[in-house]
């Protein structure tokens, strides 16, 4: 897994699913897009749609101003960058240690994650990639 932090949650992305990590610049605003939809950019000459994690697991807009990094996926032939916080480590888990969602995992996480890993006290929240990208088409036009 690629570690990734949002919200002060620790996240991971199955390394299969990350194609790359970028520091986002110049990123266009698309009018009438859906607020988790940052924008769009040019990433070595591939449209890529910016997807704001924050706002797609409904959390407040970063107020310290760092600048957020970026991962790198496709779906379906389609180039997405999803904003973060910070990148993390890379930790190879068995998949026997992955767990269902806890029945107390705040909703919004919990229809975008595929399971947890418990590590040293501290929860890891496994993103579902296709669920992630699973905007509505108004969204997408993106």
């Amino acid at each position: 897994y690629v570690t990734a932090m949002i919200g002060g949650q620790l996240f991971g992305l199955p390394i299969s699913r990350v194609q790359d990590v970028f520091m986002p610049e110049r990123v266009t605003r698309v009018p009438l897009s859906s607020r988790e939809i940052a924008g769009v950019l040019n990433l070595r000459g591939r449209i890529v749609t910016v997807v704001d994690m924050r706002a797609r697991l409904g959390l407040p807009k970063a107020e310290d101003g760092k600048v957020p990094m970026a991962v790198g996926v496709d779906l379906r032939g389609e180039s997405y960058g999803l904003l973060i916080d910070q990148i993390g480590e890379v930790l190879r888990l068995s998949e026997d240690g992955k767990e269902e969602n806890p029945v107390n995992l705040d909703p919004r996480m919990a229809k975008l994650a595929g399971g947890v890993h418990r590590l040293d006290g501290q929860l890891m929240v496994v993103l579902d990639v296709d669920r992630v990208l699973e905007l509505a088409p108004e969204m997408m036009a993106a």
